[in-house]
């Protein structure tokens, strides 16, 4: 005790003397030019801080970005900087306007009603705009069914019925809500869901991970995490992106393998109090590669912290590939670590545009992605997506086409999609100047150049009528195949086209494209992100305008 009391008070004498000589020295300034000192000292760390937490980029890249929007504020700058946007509006308004043909543009509301006719025609004189040939298998994804004239009536006559109805209003439209909640339960159990699992229908993939992320955000409030941090591989989807901007959270990446697979060891180590969900792809976009979901899932239940799995783009795949003869991890709620699942029913599921469910291990989860307003002077207003009213024939189209394909409709093409993926992906290893960009483990066969600029590639490969994706950081394109990609002819051809396509570029040299995605991507990796942003506003904003040349 003796020896106790000695310590202390050798710490008061030190605190004592300490805090006599930092008094002695800042005696000698203006009170003032202390108190200036301490605001300005206190809005220098603020601003750090907020800097530090505003996302997960480095230090220096944040820093960089902010010294760079400080520069644009100086007049030559930033007139520089619009005067080259300035030059490329008009480009960017020509590209999106490229196959009007009439370059009319209807801008007012007429008059008087057109007729029946005259609108089916403006309709069908706008989709032969199209100039790819998808039925034909030359475009990416995109369309994932083959239109066939029978599913494409019975669809007509659902949306006909259902055209004007609103499961926000369940007691008006009692079967829309009866479509949504079996469509949810047949995709449950198609994902092994327990009993208390549960779900929604949103208007697509990004909806139905922004709800999950909403949920976990919700949840993680809830248990006293201020600032609560998305833990997601560099090639999930960006829709992870925009829901860390949206809900306020953060979003870590995780390094991937060589098969851009989550690196499982970086994973944990980046694991901190503030990560409130970690997340697995099954597949990736970028490049089809499925991540160890159930490695992911015992992270997971190591750290007890929920595991999202984005299924989107193969969510009528996986399901589908054991009894197709092509075995998977397990990938769904089996892994007791699993606690939500995104699906999209309008890719492979063959549904129209504007349906995915988001699914929960329990209702006590899926409760945080509600939204409540009780004491609204309107009433009660209550929601369980972002949306308030929902389209209920979206729905009601999605649960048909379910029933008129059933399982074994799903196993057929899913088996035949994954033989020919795999079929092109072996092809394409023999070009020399390609090499695979991640594993092609369900329906995706992604390539970098190897020796040839592939944007280049792709660009050329657009002019022979293929439509494909392009990739960045590292550079790449993919073919995401659907049913209409599922037939060797088609594979043989895109092989043959590509062959041909490289050896054009590598025969061109290192000639310096100034065109199309080559020239675009090239451009993007040398300005700041800022720029980028306003490129692509421009873009995003001639695709709302009316053609240059003649209008009505």
């Amino acid at each position: 005790m003796d020896s106790v009391k000695h310590s202390a008070e050798v710490i008061v004498d030190l605190t004592k003397m300490h805090y006599h000589m930092v008094n002695d020295r800042l005696s000698r300034y203006d009170p003032a030019v202390l108190v200036l000192a301490a605001f300005g000292g206190t809005l220098v760390y603020t601003k750090v801080v907020h800097l530090y937490r505003k996302s997960e980029d480095p230090i220096l890249k944040r820093l960089g970005a902010y010294v760079f929007s400080l520069l644009r504020k100086i007049p030559s700058v930033r007139d520089k900087i619009e005067k080259e946007l300035s030059a490329e509006k008009p480009k960017l308004i020509e590209s999106i306007h490229k196959d009007d043909k009439d370059r009319q543009f209807i801008a007012t509301l007429p008059i008087s009603p057109l007729s029946q006719e005259s609108i089916l025609e403006l309709a069908d004189k706008y989709e032969k705009y199209n100039t790819f040939n998808i039925d034909g298998g030359r475009v990416s994804g995109a369309v994932y069914t083959n239109r066939h004239a029978e599913h494409v009536a019975l669809l007509g006559k659902i949306y006909e019925k259902y055209a004007f109805s609103n499961p926000l209003h369940p007691d008006v439209f009692p079967g829309a809500r009866k479509m949504e909640a079996e469509l949810i339960r047949m995709v449950l159990n198609l994902y092994n869901g327990p009993e208390d699992s549960s779900g929604s229908v949103t208007s697509g993939g990004t909806e139905s991970i922004i709800m999950a992320c909403f949920s976990y955000r919700n949840r993680a409030h809830s248990m006293g995490i201020e600032n609560p941090v998305i833990l997601a591989g560099k090639t999930a989807h960006a829709a992870f992106d925009k829901a860390a901007h949206l809900c306020g959270m953060r979003l870590r990446h995780v390094p991937v393998d060589e098969n851009n697979r989550v690196d499982l060891k970086a994973m944990e180590k980046l694991i901190d109090s503030n990560v409130c969900v970690l997340v697995g792809s099954a597949p990736n976009f970028p490049s089809g590669t499925v991540d160890p979901i159930p490695e992911i899932a015992k992270l997971g239940e190591k750290y007890g912290i929920p595991v999202h799995v984005d299924a989107c783009l193969g969510g009528f795949m996986i399901p589908f590939m054991n009894d197709a003869g092509y075995l998977l991890p397990v990938f769904d709620f089996r892994n007791p670590g699993v606690t939500s699942i995104s699906c999209d029913t309008h890719k492979y599921g063959c549904t129209p545009k504007g349906s995915s469910i988001v699914m929960y291990r329990s209702k006590e989860l899926h409760h945080f992605q509600y939204f409540s307003c009780p004491d609204w002077c309107g009433g009660i207003y209550a929601t369980p997506t972002i949306a308030g009213s929902r389209a209920g024939a979206n729905t009601a189209v999605a649960w048909a086409t379910l029933l008129s394909f059933g399982r074994d409709e799903y196993v057929r093409r899913c088996a035949q999609i994954v033989k020919h993926t795999r079929m092109l992906a072996e092809k394409i290893k023999t070009i020399p100047y390609v090499k695979p960009y991640g594993s092609s483990d369900v329906s995706l066969v992604a390539f970098s150049g190897n020796g040839v600029n592939i944007y280049e590639v792709s660009d050329k490969m657009m002019k022979l009528g293929w439509n494909l994706n392009t990739l960045q950081n590292p550079s790449a394109i993919h073919i995401c195949l659907t049913i209409n990609q599922a037939r060797e002819e088609v594979v043989d051809q895109f092989v043959a086209d590509l062959k041909t396509t490289c050896e054009e570029v590598a025969a061109a040299g290192n000639e310096k494209p100034n065109h199309g995605m080559a020239a675009m991507y090239g451009m993007a990796a040398q300005v700041p992100k800022s720029v980028v942003d306003e490129v692509i506003a421009l873009y995003i904003d001639a695709t709302y305008s009316a053609p240059p040349g003649n209008m009505n």
